[in-house]
């Protein structure tokens, strides 16, 4: 079967948390350096705030691979549901010694710990998609924040109710709140502009217009995830034309309004 250039392009919008595909926009790079510049003060918790597809996970991987060599940082980029495993992983990422599977971290032996290491180390977590986590867990992540020596950088989605957010003994232990939204047109522009340059691909990044960008965004309103979605469809439209039928795509210096659309149909934003 004939290899397409498309195969290539497509794969550049899978949805993956990679640094090397954190691209820089004035509003995440602003929100990252707030971010950065929140770890030096005395704060026992940040939130890193917004919903799903705004860019959390990307901006917290960016952090750990910017601060693993010069900080204490630790990255935990999928929810430990398990209190047992939560508090394991805390314990030997604080003291570089592993726990015996059969053995369990007491949690009040855990602070102490903690406390013997005040004005001594201090510890940062980054711990993703906290949505995800028990009550009970949260609470004993907001009991290790006031030790001082563990400091925790936490990704929530943003919902309707807004539950967590809500409860005064959380909010307490807050003092930065970074909120993510959707971005803007021209954000959305350089966001698929420089996935594409990056990778060498300028001509086809030529053959998208402001026009193709704002039907994009009209239907994605700006969303990361979803934007990454329609690319990777409308590559994977290409593709297959460039494989089974390529004449409709020849010499094109432009993106097809037809593609746009059935991608649109496919992903149930239109409905034919």
């Amino acid at each position: 079967m004939k290899r397409s250039k498309y195969s290539d392009i497509k794969n550049i919008f899978i949805d993956t948390v990679n640094n090397d595909n954190f691209v820089e926009l004035e509003t995440t790079l602003f929100n990252y350096h707030i971010l950065e510049e929140s770890l030096d003060k005395p704060l026992k918790m940040i939130l890193l705030f917004g919903k799903p597809g705004t860019g959390k996970s990307m901006i917290l991987n960016r952090l750990f691979h910017n601060l693993k060599d010069k900080r204490e940082i630790h990255y935990f980029e999928a929810p430990i549901l398990s209190e047992k495993e939560f508090l394991k992983n805390i314990y030997e990422s604080i003291s570089s010694q592993s726990i015996p599977p059969n053995m369990r971290v007491n949690f009040d032996g855990l602070l102490k710990y903690c406390q013997k290491l005040k004005g001594k180390r201090e510890i940062v977590f980054l711990l993703d998609e906290c949505q995800l986590y028990s009550e009970a867990l949260m609470e004993k992540i907001r009991l290790l924040s006031d030790t001082r020596v563990v400091k925790f950088v936490i990704t929530l989605h943003k919902t309707e109710n807004e539950d967590i957010i809500a409860k005064e003994h959380f909010k307490t232990r807050i003092w930065e709140i970074v909120e993510l939204k959707n971005a803007s047109i021209e954000d959305l522009e350089i966001y698929i502009q420089k996935k594409l340059i990056k990778k060498g691909f300028v001509e086809v990044a030529n053959m998208i217009s402001k026009k193709d960008i704002k039907f994009i965004h009209t239907y994605t309103k700006g969303n990361f995830r979803e934007t990454n979605k329609f690319l990777y469809i409308i590559f994977n439209i290409y593709e297959y034309y460039d494989i089974y039928n390529p004449e409709k795509i020849s010499g094109t210096t432009k993106l097809s309004k037809k593609i746009l659309e059935m991608t649109a149909i496919k992903i149930g934003y239109i409905h034919d």
